[in-house]
């Protein structure tokens, strides 16, 4: 029915979408959680009880205490088919190279892990040289550290810098101390490895521990045990889950967008030939059966050319996924099947979906349309066009009046995309008809120039809406989605930075160098407020009995008063927050603003279930965090605690493993790795959305230059030069860019207004809205080349032929 080249933009659409399809589903499909190494060679591993938090999709596990640790590994040792069970101690312990905090292998969130030597075996660790360590003072260490046996080194740990000797070296990141060290740094255990014998059946182990255990933890085996890998890596890895569907959806979304406008306007071409088949006898069904059919072939031969070239291309997107912080380092493309069957079916539905409109109004040409020697668009909408493309306008206009109400600046975000995608698709669907009024409002520029050229422009826009409107679709999807995706991180991500930095009283800020956090030594040799975080577990509601962890710091009241400026006291003093068992709470975590007359309890990062007496209620806005701690407190319960940050007035000499930067700088750095997370993501959402742009673009304009061939050989007959009618195009084209862009710009604003609204209601000030200018320059600049590209060749290379009239 359609011609090959008219054939080719779609299946080109397609290809690509199906290949961005495969490439994500299979990435998807192999990042699962993956066993840990260092429980490779347990079989059957017994963690403690699992904890849920709406705030946090990864919560730690309720630690067992020091005594029901040594409980349970004795009960789970004397089960048959058990060699051993090993406790297994995580805490910080990282060692300084040239006085600096060394990162092992690579920047692995291992490498700064100590652990028992006893845990070594969960692992199938062996040394390469050396000896196992027996008593304090004693490490086996990274051999990539450079270090041999006998060789002092200092670790720096959550107390400070501590010497340690060089027992044994082995090919793991991370230290191993002996286990009695370990069990003094590491009084909480999560996770109990249970080494087999030879003969012994995992199954029967798994089930026998169950017993052991009751309610008070779970057995994980086989690949069940990904469930235990480090809380760094199942959030990089969900991260990477989120950008993939993005992704994929965006993907999905546009190839649809694209290849439905690239049918509408090759079935529009052909309205005459389809004509013909409706006065030679073909019913509006068949007509419909015979554009269904053609969509079919195109989208499933393009489905098998994306998946193959999708396949090929993931394993390199997966290696650029973990390099740049989308994925943890563990993270290998794993090749199944559900992926294949998802691809495959995808081009032709989207190649269906995306004809359907196009076949309906193929079903109504009229056959005396035959008859007709002009080819006049005879009406650039229908109602039901009309009626979609409003419903969805509508749809759009109320999502951003909903994010604008929104306090929440993540709920707002959530709302802004909706709301752009509604009214881009509404926009593109009424695209025909904005493009005479807008051509209106740009009629006085394009009349200043004067000549035939000029008065061909204004009409042919005028009279082609729908050519035109296919052609600035694109466009306004292109520039609708990167500006407000750029803007709406221009201008949150100062918002924040002004927020942390009014919410202290403070000109400086101790943090940690190439360290996780800072230790205690760091935080006496500056004189300023440090807080102290640590995980606590309450009781909680969550389904399955689970308790709920929360977060508490440790802070000394008197500095901690002094440096925060948001601290709103509603009952009680801070000064009474000493000793072991006191408390500050904030007033949505004990439902009162007044002090309640009963002990709240938690427990702590060592297991031990503490009563505490909240001594005062503060509200919700005060700090980050549940609730408040002496900072000896938390120091006692865990060991291996590190101190986030200390607020300094002065700037001072930086010990070991910290540096010193002023507030603002500390403001911007916060939030740094996961903006640039967040920036990545953006310009991979761009990228996509440009590229079909672009295609989108070179289809029609491809299309239209080959059906106006005889229109622009009559311009030239009639008088024209070639360079006044390849002129005449150019101006068709950076026209129909404008509109578009002017459209997309429209689309875009609205929603940065809404976000922008959002943002001031969570502030209580004004907020500056960013319009990322360098984005919109560049996105309408390549629309913009490609157009001219696209559409100046093909008509220059038609116009060099020597017959400038069709014989037909």
């Amino acid at each position: 029915m359609l011609s090959a080249r008219r054939s080719a933009g779609a299946f080109v659409a397609v290809a690509i979408g199906v290949a961005l399809v495969a490439a994500t589903t299979l990435l998807l499909a192999s990042g699962r959680p993956r066993t840990p190494d260092r429980l490779a060679q347990s079989a059957v591993v017994v963690a403690s009880p699992q904890a849920g938090s709406p705030a946090d999709p990864f919560p730690p596990g309720r630690p067992w205490s020091s005594a029901r640790t040594t409980e349970l590994a004795a009960q789970l040792a004397a089960l048959p088919g058990v060699a051993a069970a090993v406790p297994d101690r995580t805490f910080y312990a990282q060692p300084l190279v040239d006085g600096r905090p060394a990162q092992g292998h690579g920047q692995r969130q291992d490498a700064h892990e100590g652990h028992g030597w006893s845990s070594a075996r969960l692992g199938g660790l062996a040394l390469t040289a050396g000896a196992p360590p027996h008593r304090p003072g004693e490490v086996v260490v990274d051999a990539a550290l450079g270090l041999r046996p006998g060789a002092p080194v200092t670790l720096l740990t959550a107390s400070g810098p501590q010497p340690y000797t060089v027992t044994g070296l082995l090919d793991a990141p991370g230290v191993h101390v002996a286990d009695e060290v370990a069990a003094a740094l590491a009084p909480g255990v999560r996770v109990i490895g249970l080494m087999l014998t030879p003969d012994a059946d995992p199954g029967r182990v798994a089930a026998a521990a169950r017993g052991v255990l009751g309610g008070d933890g779970r057995v994980v085996t086989g690949d069940g045990r990904g469930v235990l890998e480090p809380r760094e890596d199942a959030r990089t890895r969900w991260i990477g889950m989120q950008v993939l569907t993005a992704t994929a959806a965006l993907a999905g979304f546009v190839t649809v967008f694209v290849v439905a406008a690239t049918f509408a306007y090759a079935v529009a071409q052909r309205r005459r030939e389809l004509a013909l088949l409706r006065a030679v006898g073909a019913t509006p069904r068949q007509v419909r059966r015979l554009l269904y059919r053609h969509a079919l072939a195109v989208g499933a031969g393009a489905a098998l050319v994306g998946l193959l070239a999708g396949a090929a291309l993931a394993p390199t997107v997966g290696r650029l996924l973990v390099d740049v912080g989308f994925e943890p380092s563990t993270f290998r493309v794993r090749y199944t099947l559900w992926p294949v069957v998802v691809s495959l079916a995808t081009g032709p539905v989207v190649a269906l979906l995306a004809v359907w409109a196009a076949a309906r109004r193929a079903a109504r040409v009229r056959p005396l349309e035959a008859l007709r020697e002009a080819a006049v668009e005879q009406r650039a909408l229908g109602p039901l066009r009309a009626t979609v493309g409003g419903l969805l306008v509508a749809a759009g206009v109320a999502f951003g009046l909903a994010a604008a109400a929104t306090g929440d600046p993540q709920e707002g975000a959530d709302r802004a995309l909706p709301m752009v995608m509604a009214l881009v698709t509404g926009a593109a669907v009424l695209a025909p008809v904005f493009v005479g009024p807008v051509t209106a409002l740009l009629a006085p520029t394009v009349r200043r120039r004067g000549g035939a050229v000029s008065l061909l422009l204004r009409a042919g826009a005028r009279t082609a809406a729908r050519r035109s409107g296919a052609t600035a679709a694109p466009v306004l999807l292109t520039v609708a989605f990167a500006v407000l995706v750029s803007g709406m991180i221009r201008t949150s991500t100062p918002v924040y930075a002004t927020n942390r930095i009014n919410a202290v009283n403070a000109g400086w800020v101790l943090l940690p160098d190439r360290a996780p956090g800072l230790s205690d030594q760091a935080v006496e040799a500056a004189s300023g407020a440090a807080v102290l975080p640590t995980t606590v577990f309450v009781d909680g509601d969550t389904s399955a009995g689970r308790v709920r962890p929360l977060t508490a710091l440790g802070i000394d009241p008197a500095a901690f008063t002094a440096a925060n400026r948001r601290l709103t006291v509603l009952s009680g003093s801070l000064a009474d927050l000493h000793g072991d068992g006191t408390a500050v709470v904030k007033a949505s975590l004990v439902g009162t603003t007044t002090l309640p007359d009963r002990p709240y309890p938690v427990i702590l990062a060592d297991g031990e279930r503490v009563p505490l007496r909240v001594v005062a209620v503060v509200s919700d806005d005060s700090f980050p965090g549940d609730l408040l701690l002496p900072r000896a407190a938390v120091r006692g319960h865990d060991p291996s605690a590190l101190t986030e940050a200390v607020y300094l007035s002065a700037p001072i000499v930086p010990p070991a493993g910290a540096r010193v930067v002023d507030v603002a700088t500390w403001a911007t750095e916060v939030d740094q790795a996961e903006d640039r997370l967040v920036w990545l993501a953006t310009l991979l959402l761009i990228g996509v959305t440009a590229g079909y742009g672009g295609i989108a673009v070179v289809n029609t304009l491809l299309m239209a230059a080959a059906g106006r061939a005889r229109d622009l050989r009559l311009i030239r007959l009639a008088g024209a030069t070639r360079r006044q009618v390849v002129r005449l195009v150019a101006a068709e084209s950076t026209l129909v860019v404008v509109v578009g862009a002017a459209l997309g710009g429209a689309v875009a604003l609205i929603g940065l207004l809404s976000i922008r609204a959002g943002l001031a209601e969570q502030v209580g000030a004004p907020v500056d809205l960013v319009v990322p200018w360098s984005v919109v320059g560049g996105v309408v600049g390549l629309c913009l080349l490609l157009a001219l590209l696209s559409s100046g060749i093909p008509a220059w290379r038609l116009l060099r032929r020597r017959s400038c009239v069709d014989t037909e």
